[in-house]
């Protein structure tokens, strides 16, 4: 089993178009500039009947292993994906709740409260995650935030990949 160390970046914005700006800034950084290697991200949005929806989700870490995805699902397990809630018992939910599960087994559970209430303070969050040796130019790419909080988070991509594929069928 060989143990990753990533590095999860969350962001905190006034304002969901601030945390979108960020977000493609971050994509730039892979897919214009090359500057970094891989990456995964999600947007939130802090909903006025305060539930938290995923406005957004991509990137390429680990061929789409998506542990920001599934950081945010530990931080805030019903949050609405898109246009709906995500239901954990179709195909996609268990995909994602085994990625989830990687991402709550990879941090301390005082980083992820302290994260999620971080991320509790603002309308619109961007959480990214990436390899340990981009932080600075990850958290240079999140100007637009209010404040940056990063956390180590330790995964087997290739374990997360496999449970993936299983939670297929």
């Amino acid at each position: 089993m060989a143990i990753d160390t990533f590095m999860a970046f969350v962001g905190v914005y006034d304002d969901v178009s601030a945390a979108d700006a960020d977000y493609q800034f971050v994509k730039d950084l892979h897919t214009k500039e090359g500057l970094i290697d891989a990456y995964d991200a999600a947007v939130i949005e802090h909903r006025a009947d305060g539930k938290v929806k995923m406005t957004r989700v991509g990137g390429v870490l680990g061929g789409g292993v998506g542990l920001a995805t599934g950081l945010v699902l530990v931080l805030f397990p019903f949050a609405a994906i898109g246009g709906g809630l995500l239901a954990v018992t179709t195909g996609g939910g268990a995909i994602l709740g085994a990625v989830a599960g990687h991402a709550a087994a990879g941090m301390s559970r005082k980083d992820l409260k302290e994260l999620g209430e971080h991320l509790d303070a603002g309308q619109a969050g961007l959480v990214v995650v990436a390899v340990a040796d981009m932080g600075a130019k990850i958290e240079r790419a999140m100007k637009r935030a209010r404040k940056v909080e990063a956390r180590e988070l330790k995964a087997d991509t290739a374990e997360i990949e496999a449970d993936a594929k299983s939670a297929e069928g």
